[in-house]
C-alpha cells in the first residue's frame, strides 16, 4: 500500500474535515484526495451486523434524536466504566439503523462540513469492502484498509464477539487473503489475539492512549492493570514486539502527542524505539485546526482556524513513522510530498 520511503496517509474516517465521517461521500473523498487507505470505526447492532460508527453512542453523528419513531430507545448505560446517555448501535437492527442519516460531529468547528448533514446513511462494514475494491479499480493501485474494532470487551459482554463478526465479513467480502491490504487495530489486545486466532490475514496493530489503561486488561487485573505508559517503556515495547502466536502483533498506532516531547520544541524516540524492536508505528490524528495543534505549532484566532499545520505535520512525519491518519488527506499528503 505505500512505498518503503514514504509513510501511509490513512484517511480518518474518511476525510471527516470535508464530509460527515464514516460516510461514502467522506471515503470516497479521501481516496479522491491521495489516502492510501481509510479508517473506519466498527461498533455492532442488535443482530449482529458491523456498522461505521465512530461509538455506538449516535446522538452526535445521526440524526437519531429528531427522529420520533426512536425515542423509546433513548437510554443511559456504562461503556467502558464511563456512563453515556442517547442511542446505542446495540439497540437496533440494521434495517432500523439503515434509516438514519449522518451530520457532522463538530458542526460549530466544521460548518463546510455540516452543510451535508442529512445527505448520506450509514454504511455497514461489507459496504466498504465493497467501496474500497471499487475504488483500487478506479485509481489502479491496491488501496487498503485500517479497521478499529470499538469497545470490544463491551460488545463481547452482549454476545456480540467483534473478532468473530468481522472474520465472518472478511470472509464473505472475499478479503479474507488481503493481507497486503489489511490492518486491524484495537485499544484492547484480547480482541486482537480473537482476530489473528480466527485467521485473518492482515497487520495486527495495538492502539496506545497516551495516558489510562486498555479497559480488558481493568477487567481482567483491575488496578494493577499495565497502563499504556508501562506498554511502551523499554521493557514493555520490547515484551509488545517478542509476543508470539494469537498475542503477536505487527506494529503500535500511537497518539501523536507521544511523538512530541514535552519541551514543545522537539520529538520523542519512540519512533526509533518501536522500530528497534521490529514493530511499525502509526500516528493519530493529524487535523490542521488550532483546537488540534500542539501549542507550538498554534496561530492567533479562532479554534477552527488553520495553523501552522504543515509545520507539526511534518515534524510528526520526519520521526519516520510508517504511517499517519488524517482528517484532511489532501493535507497530509502535501506535508509528506514536502519532504
Amino acid at each position: 500500500m505505500r512505498t518503503p520511503s514514504s509513510p501511509l496517509i490513512v484517511g480518518h474516517r474518511g476525510a471527516p474535515g470535508y464530509r460527515p465521517e464514516h460516510t461514502r461521500a467522506s471515503y470516497e473523498l479521501a481516496f479522491a484526495l491521495g489516502a492510501d487507505a481509510v479508517e473506519p470505526d466498527i461498533v455492532a447492532t442488535k443482530d449482529g451486523v458491523l456498522v461505521i460508527r465512530h461509538e455506538n453512542e449516535i446522538s452526535a453523528t445521526t440524526d437519531v434524536a429528531s427522529r420520533k419513531e426512536f425515542e423509546h430507545l433513548r437510554t443511559t448505560k456504562v461503556v467502558d466504566g464511563l456512563k453515556h446517555t442517547g442511542w446505542f448501535t446495540e439497540d437496533f437492527t440494521w434495517a432500523e439503523l439503515s434509516t438514519l442519516r449522518a451530520v457532522e460531529r463538530l458542526p460549530g468547528l466544521r460548518q463546510a462540513s455540516s452543510s451535508f448533514d442529512g445527505r448520506y446513511p450509514l454504511m455497514r462494514l461489507s459496504q466498504l469492502f465493497e467501496l474500497v475494491d471499487a475504488e483500487s479499480e478506479r485509481v489502479g493501485r491496491a488501496l487498503g484498509i485500517v479497521a478499529e474494532l470499538k469497545h470490544a470487551s463491551y460488545f463481547h459482554d452482549l454476545g456480540l464477539p467483534l473478532d468473530e463478526l468481522f472474520a465472518a465479513v472478511m470472509r464473505d467480502s472475499g478479503w479474507k487473503d488481503g493481507a497486503s491490504r489489511l490492518v486491524v487495530e484495537s485499544f484492547e489486545r484480547t480482541v486482537l489475539a480473537g482476530i489473528r486466532e480466527r485467521g485473518v490475514r492482515g497487520k495486527i496493530v495495538y492502539l496506545i492512549e497516551a495516558s489510562g489503561a486498555p479497559y480488558d486488561a481493568v477487567v481482567r487485573d483491575g488496578a494493577s492493570a499495565r497502563t499504556y505508559a508501562q506498554e511502551i517503556d523499554g521493557a514493555g515495547l520490547y515484551a509488545l514486539a517478542t509476543a508470539t502466536g494469537d498475542a503477536a502483533l505487527d506494529g503500535i498506532s500511537v497518539s501523536k502527542t507521544l511523538l512530541l516531547d514535552a519541551a514543545g520544541d522537539g520529538t520523542t524516540d519512540l519512533v526509533d524505539r518501536a522500530h528497534g524492536v521490529g514493530l511499525e508505528i502509526y500516528a493519530w490524528t493529524l487535523r490542521p485546526e488550532n483546537r488540534f495543534l500542539s501549542k507550538r505549532f498554534r496561530r492567533g484566532g479562532p479554534a477552527d482556524r488553520f495553523g501552522d499545520w504543515q509545520r507539526e505535520f511534518e515534524v510528526i512525519i520526519s520521526t519516520g513513522v510508517d504511517g499517519v491518519f488524517a482528517d484532511h488527506p489532501d493535507l497530509a499528503v502535501v506535508a509528506r510530498d514536502a519532504l
